[in-house]
């Protein structure tokens, strides 16, 4: 399938991008930032999966940022609608098919550590998974990768220092942390919370981990970034909603927008 799809994405793109972005919830404006764009709805892509989730636009997104190719999701897939993990996945395959070396992965999340408020970004340095499904689960594809491949520089450190450098260079505050995968879409208790920071999380998301370990089984680099929209269960006072998570995004879009133009042209730089 991610041959026929591939083969539509050709058909229809002007040109290749050797960089991906996956945006998280309330963050489709970097596609804004863009020119000579070219946007397809997941409808229109052959064997892609269509976003349900407010706050995701569901559309592919070909452009140039300051005249370097990105290919961006504007809207990611979740477990929780629905989804299995290698449609999950299945995207990530696609990009790698089309060429696509380095993806960044964006998503908003909980803040779990005390000194983590809403607008916080946090670079992920690493992942706890609480899910036993794996989107590369059956079948391996031996043209992507091998069966059983290592994930201990699954977030990749020389794109985590370059992330650190452009943020010190606009003064934007950049922390590192881990950050644990639950399925949702309900929030996690207050139990639930204080079991993963004993575990060593510093945030908490429904997302990202499964495009990760594809991206990382597919030979693709990955830079993983994090919103921090709100505190985890039991550590504010209001409770939890996705309109808040949206809000928070939003506020926070344009130094992540300030931030991800750097990032890419200091990978194009360094390539």
């Amino acid at each position: 399938m991610r041959f026929e799809t591939a083969e539509f994405l050709k058909n229809r793109l002007p040109y290749e991008a050797k960089i991906a972005i996956v945006l998280g919830s309330g963050m489709g404006r970097f596609t804004e930032t863009l020119t000579d764009t070219v946007s397809i709805p997941y409808t229109d892509i052959p064997h892609f999966p269509v976003s349900t989730v407010k706050g995701h636009q569901g559309r592919l997104i070909l452009g140039k940022c300051d005249g370097i190719p990105v290919l961006c999701m504007s809207g990611r897939f979740h477990y929780y609608e629905g989804y299995f993990m290698q449609e999950i996945a299945f995207p990530i395959h696609v990009f790698r098919t089309l060429g696509v070396e380095t993806i960044i992965l964006t998503n908003a999340a909980g803040g779990i550590r005390e000194d983590f408020s809403p607008g916080t970004l946090m670079l992920m340095s690493d992942h706890l998974k609480f899910s036993l499904d794996s989107p590369l689960r059956g079948a391996n594809d031996d043209a992507l990768g091998e069966r059983f491949f290592d994930v201990s520089d699954c977030y990749s450190k020389e794109l985590r220092q370059i992330a650190k450098e452009e943020a010190n260079r606009l003064g934007i505050s950049l922390s590192e942390g881990v950050y644990a995968y639950m399925g949702g879409p309900q929030y996690e208790t207050p139990a639930e919370i204080k079991m993963l920071r004993t575990l060593g999380a510093d945030a908490v998301g429904m997302s990202t981990v499964p495009e990760a370990l594809a991206a990382a089984h597919d030979g693709v680099r990955v830079l993983g970034i994090s919103i921090i929209t709100n505190q985890a269960a039991g550590l504010g006072k209001e409770p939890l909603s996705h309109n808040e998570v949206l809000l928070e995004g939003e506020k926070a879009e344009e130094k992540m927008c300030a931030l991800l133009s750097l990032i890419i042209r200091r990978m194009e730089e360094d390539a």
